[in-house]
């Protein structure tokens, strides 16, 4: 029972426990004043933080707290026993402390706290019920406000009770309760287990990855309760980085009670705690994945990053592999779709060795991709990537189920075999091979003109409907660690790169058929060569191109 008068600045605080005779008033708390308080000068004196830790959030330290807002202090009890009699104990905050007899007729503990003037707003029932709410809620004992005797706090949470007895309008409602979010969650977890550590966890995914704008939850984190009593409000040690997103309540009666906020951090259980929520995390959106479709495709266009994130990020190869079921990807062959790996596998062609992908700015250029000619041709399927968060994540996610993943914009690629070579030996191509005279002054015209922009110019027979394409010049960074580095804003230095030409096509052909002294010739070449920049998405500035474009188009106009 917690009475507050207001006028005098006195907070009441009485229970009917089993109270303590004189002597365990002295011991409880007489100890720490005395000796106690000697030990802790010592820690302090020999340096030793884990000692002080471990004092931190004890009864007796946390008793003297009070003296943090109280001018004095005054405790009485009466034990259980049949023969004791009722004590008291009163202090200051200074040396000493006064233990005498009191009166008392019924069992228990009051204990009286004279507030400083700058401490009044604890003898606020406003203030008092908000504390209580916050941090001894689901304490299970009742806890009295007033002199209406109104129970504030809730004693039994929802995640304590085992799941067959939660009705699905109860996790809804306390969802809302406790976001003040609006919509429903798309999941939630509710875990009560023994082994290997005990955990009562009640865990929500939220319905967008979007905070509305009164959400009560204002960071990333969990509650974490030990014993029913909160010890954190936003506990981001409980799941990995990438589970962030996640909502909910953690209680342990393996976390001491006396764990400082400070040491939540390091303490083991927290590991252990840990690894649990997220292997049954990972394990539910897997179920969910499997037996509702819809549903998980709007998890993963709210929170996919997220999972992308933990491919990329995580340094447990077991832990990151346990999340590529959960990837979906879009394709050239798929575009509207969301894919899995196992499905890309399953569409692999026969005598595939390699899983493909291309990483681009955004989809619509990806989807004009000259890398993609040779793979569009024969029908081979290609993973389209244009999140920047993919540059990392395909740093961890190198191969699946034992096929390697490449990029098919690597110089150094080797070309699955198509259809038509298996068969008669042959490229395949239906347009007729431009003479190799034709081919080497075509890629003069490019190196004259292009110069030093370019570290080479060559003709090559992976393009097919596309002019020609940039590649990297062997032994530069990999297009991926070129994106993370520029996403970094790491400095690094853009490699230049190769320009590889379709002679084959009716634009180079045409060129071909210029004079030298061409007015056209230039504008062509230099629109090829930043057209391909564009794609790439290293053109520093597109629309420098306009005036060149509408040059060309005039001239062809006229003719």
């Amino acid at each position: 029972h917690l009475q507050a008068d207001k006028a005098e600045r006195i907070l009441t605080i009485t229970d009917t426990g089993i109270g303590m005779t004189r002597d365990e008033l002295i011991e409880n708390l007489g100890t720490i004043a005395h000796s106690g308080a000697r030990e802790f000068l010592k820690l302090v004196e020999q340096n030793q933080p884990k000692e002080l830790v471990d004092v931190i959030g004890r009864f007796g330290v946390g008793f003297y707290s009070v003296f943090m807002v109280a001018e004095w202090v005054e405790v009485i009890s009466r034990s259980y026993l049949p023969t004791a009699e009722a004590a008291r104990w009163y202090a200051t905050g200074a040396d000493i402390y006064e233990v005498g007899a009191a009166e008392k007729e019924t069992r228990g503990t009051e204990i009286r706290i004279k507030l400083r003037e700058d401490a009044a707003e604890f003898a606020e029932e406003y203030r008092l019920r908000e504390i209580i709410r916050r941090h001894s809620d689901y304490v299970p004992y009742p806890i009295y406000l007033g002199d209406g005797a109104e129970k504030i706090n809730q004693q039994r949470p929802l995640w304590r009770q085992q799941p067959r007895e939660v009705e699905q309008g109860q996790y809804r409602d306390f969802y809302r309760q406790f976001t003040l979010d609006t919509a429903e969650p798309l999941a939630q977890l509710h875990l009560v287990t023994d082994a290997p550590v005990q955990i009562y966890a009640l865990l929500f995914v939220p319905g967008s990855a979007q905070r509305g704008l009164f959400s009560l939850r204002r960071e990333e984190g969990l509650k974490l309760y030990s014993h029913h009593v909160l010890i954190q409000e936003y506990t981001r040690e409980l799941l990995p980085e990438y589970f962030r997103f996640v909502q909910g309540v953690v209680d342990s009666e393996d976390l001491p009670l006396n764990v400082s906020r400070e040491s939540v951090q390091s303490n083991a259980v927290m590991g252990r705690i840990k690894k649990v929520l997220t292997g049954r995390l990972i394990g539910m959106l897997k179920e969910m994945a499997l037996k509702e479709s819809e549903r998980y495709q709007k998890f993963w266009e709210a929170f996919g990053g997220y999972i992308k994130e933990g491919v990329a990020s995580s340094p447990d190869e077991s832990e990151r592999e346990s999340l590529f079921p959960l990837l979906r990807f879009r394709t050239n062959r798929f575009p509207e779709a969301w894919s899995s790996l196992a499905e890309i596998v399953g569409r692999m062609k026969a005598g595939q060795k390699a899983l493909y992908y291309l990483l681009g700015e955004d989809p619509h250029s990806v989807a004009y991709s000259p890398h993609l000619d040779y793979f569009r041709k024969h029908g081979y399927e290609v993973i389209t990537l244009t999140e920047p968060i993919d540059s990392f994540m395909v740093l961890g996610l190198n191969q699946y189920e034992g096929f390697p993943l490449k990029n098919i914009a690597a110089p150094d690629l080797d070309l699955p075999e198509s259809e038509e070579k298996t068969k008669t030996g042959e490229a395949g191509e239906s347009t007729p091979a431009t003479s190799q005279e034709t081919v080497s002054l075509l890629v003069e015209r490019f190196k004259t003109i292009l110069g030093e922009r370019v570290t080479e110019v060559r003709s090559t027979d992976r393009l097919s409907g596309s002019v020609a394409r940039l590649v990297d010049p062997e032994g530069s960074l990999g297009q991926e660690m070129q994106r993370v580095y520029r996403l970094m804003g790491r400095e690094y230095e853009v490699p230049k790169k190769v320009l590889e030409i379709n002679p084959n096509h009716p634009v180079l052909v045409g060129l071909a058929e210029l004079a030298s002294d061409s007015p056209l010739v230039t504008p062509i070449v230099e629109q090829i060569y930043e057209s391909a920049l564009l794609v790439e998405g290293l053109h520093p500035e597109p629309a420098s191109m306009i005036p060149r474009i509408q040059a060309i188009m005039e001239a062809a106009v006229k003719k």
